[in-house]
């Protein structure tokens, strides 16, 4: 079985302003804290939290993608590195591991990530079995 990977931009800044040379990103604080909230709710074969040193959305605060070979994946911006924030990401990432093709219920959708939802993009098998249907009616 495939894990789901949850990936988060550890140099992810809200501020403009230059950081002191200890002071974490929000990225690395969203990323630590995701790590230990997902060590208590998920198995290590189920999710794997994945850092990456940029997601191209620096404007745009923290970022981070969830993604599964065979489901959408999608690109989430502007979360505050927070816990309150950290646990609906993993509120999220509960609903996507459950369903087959990573959906979900707007509705069920924790309130703090309305926002911040900016892209979904189809799966890769999604995306090649459409090609194949192309190619066969061509």
């Amino acid at each position: 079985m495939t894990k789901h990977t949850l990936f988060v931009c550890k140099s992810c800044h809200r501020s403009e302003e230059e950081l002191a040379e200890d002071q974490a990103c929000d990225g690395k604080i969203l990323l630590d804290t995701l790590t230990n909230l997902a060590a208590q709710q998920f198995a290590p074969e189920d999710l794997e939290i994945k850092s990456v040193g940029c997601l191209w959305a620096c404007s745009r605060g923290c970022v981070t993608a969830f993604a599964h070979p065979e489901k959408q994946t999608y690109l989430l911006i502007d979360l505050p590195p927070d816990e309150e924030y950290a646990s609906a990401l993993l509120q999220f990432t509960q609903m996507y591991i459950s369903n087959r093709k990573g959906a979900f219920i707007w509705d069920k959708l924790p309130e703090q990530l309305e926002s911040a939802m900016f892209a979904c993009i189809p799966a890769l098998s999604a995306t090649e079995q459409n090609a194949d249907e192309e190619d066969d009616l061509s």
